[in-house]
C-alpha cells in the first residue's frame, strides 16, 4: 500500500478535473444492467406464492432460492472483478450482466424446484458482476462532490422501475404459469441490455474524475490498476470500511423487499395480487429516499465531511426501525395503510446506498474500489441476505413471519444504528489518507 501520510491536499480550482464526457448516458447504461437484476429478484419474491403452489414447495424454498443466489455471489462477485482487471470492465458487464440473461429464459422452463434453483443460481452468478463493477465505474464517472446525487439517481431509478415492474408482474399470479412469462421477459430484456452495452458503453478508466489526477493521461492514471492480494487484504485495515462491512451484516432492512409480499399474504391474509401492490409505493419511497439522501450527502461532503455522512446513515437506520414496527406489527385492515408504511420504509432504506457507497469510494483508492465493493456487496451483503432469507424462511415456518420481522426489521436495525456511532472516530481520518495518497501520486507523475 502507498504511504498515506503525505502533506495536506492542494484543492485549487485549476487542479479540478472537468466532468467526464457523457457520464449521465453511461450511468443510464449501468443502471440498465442493475435494473434487470433487481427486477428478477422482485419477480421471485413477488410471485413466490404462485411458484410455491405451482412447484409444490414450502415457504423455506423462498429462503433457499434467495440465499443460493447470494451465496454464489460470494465467489462470483470477486471473480468478475478479478477478470475485469485483467480483461475489460466493459467486456465483463456485456457478458455477465447482458448475454447471461439466457439463463433466465431457461429458468422459465423449469419443471421442478431443483431445476429452478440450479438455473436461478447460475443466473445469479452472472448478476454478481453488476453491482461491484457498476459502482466502481460510477466512482470514475463522478467526482466526490456529486457522487451522492449520481448514486441516488442510479439506485432510485432502478428501484422505482423494478418496483413498478414487480407490481405489474404480481398480476401474473392470475394466469397459469404467469411466473414463467416473467422470467422469459426478464431474460430477453437482459440480453437486449447486453447489446446496448456492447454498442454504446464507454469505460472512462480508473481515477478519471479524481481532482488530483486531472490532466494526467489514462495510462498514467491506471499505473496502479493491477491489484495484488496484499492490497486487497490491506482493505481490512481501513477502519471505516470494516465498520461499514459489519454494519452490512446487521442490515435487517434487506429482508423487507424479499419477504414483504409473502409476509402480507401469510400474516394478514391478503391475496398475492393485492399484497403485490405495496411494492410500487415502496419503490417510490426508495426513489424519494435516494434523491433526498443524494442531495444531503453531497451537501455534507462540502459542508461537514467529518460527521455529516455518518449522521445521515445512522439516522436512516433508527428511522427504519421505528417505521418498520408500525408497518409490520399492527393490523391496519386494508392494504392502503400498509402501502404507506412500506413506502416510508422504502424512503429510509433508499438513503442507505447514496450514503454508504460514496463513503466507501471516499476511503479507498480508485484501483481498490472494485475489490472493496466486491467484498461489501458480493461477500458481506450476500452473506447477510442469505442468512436473513434462510432464517426468515425456516423460522417463519416455525414461529411466523410477524415475529421474524419484529426481531430483524426492528430490533436488529436499532442495533445497527447504534453500531454506526463508531464511524465518528474513523471516517474523516480515512478520507484524508486517501486524498493525501492521490496527491502524492500526482506529484510523482509530474516530477517524472
Amino acid at each position: 500500500m502507498p504511504d498515506l501520510t503525505e502533506a495536506p491536499v492542494d484543492t485549487t480550482k485549476e487542479r479540478k478535473a472537468g466532468p467526464v464526457k457523457g457520464r449521465w448516458r453511461q450511468l443510464s447504461l449501468l443502471g440498465g444492467t442493475m435494473l434487470v437484476e433487481n427486477t428478477e429478484a422482485s419477480l421471485i419474491s413477488g410471485l413466490f406464492p404462485v411458484i410455491r403452489h405451482s412447484l409444490g414447495v414450502s415457504l423455506g424454498a423462498l429462503g433457499v432460492l434467495t440465499a443460493a443466489g447470494r451465496i454464489v455471489g460470494v465467489f462470483a462477485g470477486p471473480f468478475w472483478v478479478w477478470v475485469s482487471q485483467r480483461w475489460s470492465r466493459k467486456g465483463v458487464l456485456v457478458l455477465a450482466t447482458g448475454f447471461w440473461g439466457v439463463w433466465g429464459i431457461a429458468a422459465g422452463f423449469a419443471q421442478n424446484f431443483t431445476q429452478l434453483l440450479i438455473l436461478m443460481t447460475i443466473l445469479a452468478a452472472g448478476y454478481a458482476a453488476s453491482q461491484p463493477l457498476s459502482t466502481e465505474i460510477l466512482g470514475d464517472l463522478f467526482e466526490s462532490e456529486s457522487r451522492g446525487r449520481a448514486v441516488g439517481m442510479l439506485y432510485g431509478a432502478i428501484n422505482l422501475a423494478a418496483s413498478l415492474f414487480a407490481t405489474l408482474k404480481g398480476q401474473l399470479a392470475g394466469f397459469d404459469d404467469g411466473w414463467r412469462w416473467g422470467l422469459w421477459s426478464i431474460g430477453a430484456l437482459n440480453v437486449a441490455f447486453g447489446v446496448a452495452l456492447l454498442i454504446w458503453m464507454r469505460d472512462p478508466g480508473r481515477g478519471a474524475s479524481e481532482h488530483q489526477l486531472a490532466g494526467l493521461d489514462r495510462q498514467t492514471r491506471e499505473a496502479h490498476a493491477k491489484v495484488t492480494m496484499k492490497q486487497v487484504t490491506a482493505l481490512f485495515r481501513i477502519r471505516s470500511l470494516v465498520i461499514l462491512l459489519v454494519s452490512r451484516l446487521l442490515s435487517g432492512h434487506l429482508l423487507a423487499a424479499a419477504f414483504g409480499v409473502i409476509f402480507l399474504v401469510d400474516v394478514y391474509g391478503f391475496s398475492t395480487q393485492v399484497a403485490s401492490v405495496i411494492l410500487f409505493p415502496m419503490g417510490i419511497g426508495f426513489f424519494a429516499g435516494t434523491l433526498l439522501g443524494g442531495f444531503l450527502t453531497d451537501w455534507t461532503v462540502r459542508r461537514n465531511l467529518r460527521n455529516g455522512p455518518v449522521a445521515i446513515l445512522q439516522t436512516a437506520q433508527f428511522a427504519f426501525a421505528v417505521i418498520a414496527y408500525f408497518g409490520t406489527q399492527i393490523d391496519w385492515g386494508g392494504i392502503g395503510l400498509f402501502a404507506v408504511f412500506f413506502a416510508l420504509m422504502g424512503l429510509t432504506q433508499g438513503v442507505n446506498p447514496v450514503v454508504n457507497r460514496p463513503m466507501i469510494m471516499a476511503v479507498t483508492l480508485p484501483e481498490l474500489r472494485g475489490a472493496a465493493f466486491a467484498i461489501y456487496l458480493s461477500l458481506f451483503e450476500a452473506v447477510a441476505i442469505a442468512a436473513f432469507s434462510l432464517g426468515a424462511g425456516f423460522l417463519g415456518d416455525a414461529f411466523g413471519l410477524r415475529s421474524v420481522f419484529l426481531w430483524v426489521l426492528v430490533g436488529l436495525m436499532a442495533v445497527n444504528g447504534a453500531f454506526l456511532t463508531l464511524l465518528y472516530r474513523t471516517y474523516a481520518a480515512d478520507v484524508a489518507r486517501v486524498q493525501q495518497a492521490l496527491e502524492s501520486r500526482r506529484r510523482a507523475a509530474l516530477a517524472g
